[in-house]
Protein backbone atom coordinates (compact mmCIF):
# COMPACT_ATOMS: atom_id res chain seq x y z
CA UNK A 1 0.00 0.00 0.00
CA UNK A 2 2.82 2.29 0.84
CA UNK A 3 4.37 1.89 -2.15
CA UNK A 4 1.30 2.42 -4.40
CA UNK A 5 0.57 5.67 -2.27
CA UNK A 6 4.94 6.63 -3.14
CA UNK A 7 4.68 5.90 -6.90
CA UNK A 8 1.58 7.67 -7.22
CA UNK A 9 2.40 10.75 -5.12
CA UNK A 10 2.42 13.56 -7.40
CA UNK A 11 -0.88 12.31 -9.16
CA UNK A 12 -2.86 11.92 -6.18
CA UNK A 13 -1.39 15.32 -4.67
CA UNK A 14 -2.43 16.80 -8.42
CA UNK A 15 -6.03 15.20 -8.44
CA UNK A 16 -7.08 16.52 -5.20
CA UNK A 17 -6.00 19.94 -5.71
CA UNK A 18 -8.44 19.75 -9.08
CA UNK A 19 -10.96 18.48 -6.99
CA UNK A 20 -10.60 20.80 -4.56
CA UNK A 21 -10.76 24.16 -7.30
CA UNK A 22 -13.26 22.08 -9.17
CA UNK A 23 -15.26 22.39 -5.43
CA UNK A 24 -14.81 25.69 -5.43
CA UNK A 25 -15.88 27.07 -8.54
CA UNK A 26 -18.79 25.37 -8.11
CA UNK A 27 -19.37 26.16 -4.87
CA UNK A 28 -18.67 30.32 -6.15
CA UNK A 29 -21.50 29.32 -8.67
CA UNK A 30 -23.93 28.13 -6.43
CA UNK A 31 -23.30 31.23 -4.07
CA UNK A 32 -23.55 33.70 -7.15
CA UNK A 33 -26.27 32.10 -8.31
CA UNK A 34 -28.31 32.46 -5.05
CA UNK A 35 -27.63 35.67 -4.87
CA UNK A 36 -28.78 36.98 -8.01
CA UNK A 37 -33.04 36.83 -7.70
CA UNK A 38 -33.40 34.85 -11.12
CA UNK A 39 -31.33 36.01 -14.03
CA UNK A 40 -31.56 39.79 -13.62
CA UNK A 41 -28.58 41.53 -12.41
CA UNK A 42 -29.83 45.21 -12.70
CA UNK A 43 -28.18 45.70 -16.06
CA UNK A 44 -30.60 46.12 -18.18
CA UNK A 45 -29.05 47.82 -20.97
CA UNK A 46 -27.26 44.95 -22.27
CA UNK A 47 -30.07 42.18 -21.54
CA UNK A 48 -32.08 40.71 -24.42
CA UNK A 49 -35.21 40.37 -21.76
CA UNK A 50 -35.15 44.14 -21.11
CA UNK A 51 -38.79 44.74 -22.90
CA UNK A 52 -40.08 41.70 -20.92
CA UNK A 53 -38.34 41.71 -17.89
CA UNK A 54 -39.58 45.05 -15.62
Amino acid sequence: MMQFLAENAATIIVSAVLITLLGLAIRSMVKSRKKASGCCNGACAGCPYSKSCH
